[in-house]
């Protein structure tokens, strides 16, 4: 590769899939002090199939729960392990924020850890959520149904509002980040996608709808039917009964983006040069 004023550099490692995709640009980004090459390719938008049920998913803060009547799968997140790396770089900043250490600072490796940390961080939940999306659109896809997930715009909205410091700030990210690799993973796929309104989906019976009552931790009991489950499942059956009902009519428009973007076969990961 030939770069303008006669730079030459060396690609190491190319992914031979791009070559069937006549459709496809690369951008060369220089960032601290590495080169890395972007590779976008564009790949034709698949037609969706007719589902034969729902995958619901109900995304909660130390778990995701996918399923319906008859599966269930639950999917530990990576909030506390982000967390960790967070609460490094913030004692690290809070060690050295006085401006004695301003001069310092600027010539020691204090605030590349520190943003080492934060990077850490973010990178652990984008990994999570592009594996965890992957998993989600390929059960649907093996079983022909259609993906259901909560409309969390509202509740992601709320946690940004809440002190820098709390982990609500990788909360909202995990959950942003998880609802838009799921709704891209399902366009390119051709998985129809339905978004719920969340409202009531872990308080009322998903049989009679009548207001659950908590006899336990995470255990709700319905009075009138006698139905008894963990909050997360009835989640999970409340999601698929709205998606069902959805499903009569027309389904929801995709929220994906356009399918311009990187492999998420391979997390995203571009060639190194």
């Amino acid at each position: 590769m030939e770069l303008i004023g006669g730079y030459r550099l060396r690609v190491i490692g190319w992914d031979r899939r791009y070559d069937d995709f006549p459709n496809r640009e690369a951008r060369l980004v220089f960032r601290e002090g590495e080169f890395t090459l972007y590779v976008f390719k564009r790949v034709p938008r698949p037609a969706k199939y007719a589902p034969k049920g729902v995958l619901a998913v109900d995304i909660n803060e130390r778990q995701i729960v996918v399923g319906n009547s008859s599966v269930e799968v639950r999917v530990e997140t990576p909030i506390e392990r982000a967390l960790r790396y967070r609460r490094l770089a913030e004692r690290l900043q809070e060690k050295y924020s006085f401006p004695k250490y301003n001069a310092w600072l600027r010539r020691s490796g204090i605030m590349r850890r520190v943003r080492h940390f934060h990077r850490k961080a973010k990178n652990i939940i984008e990994d999570w959520a592009r594996k965890t999306s992957y998993m989600i659109i390929s059960l649907a896809k093996q079983g022909q149904l259609a993906v259901a997930r909560e409309d969390l715009t509202g509740l992601v909205e709320s946690l940004r509002r809440l002190p820098k410091g709390h982990k609500s700030a990788l909360l909202a990210f995990g959950y942003r980040r998880l609802a838009f690799w799921v709704d891209w993973q399902a366009e390119k796929n051709g998985v129809p996608i339905l978004v719920i309104d969340p409202a009531g989906t872990s308080t009322i019976c998903p049989r009679c709808g009548t207001k659950l009552v908590e006899v336990g931790h995470r255990r709700l009991r319905c009075p009138r039917c006698g139905l008894e489950a963990d909050r997360d499942s009835i989640a999970v059956l409340n999601i698929e009964r709205r998606a069902l009902s959805q499903m009569g009519g027309t389904l929801a428009s995709p929220t994906a983006p356009q399918m311009t973007d990187v492999s998420p076969n391979r997390w995203g990961e571009p060639p190194h040069l």
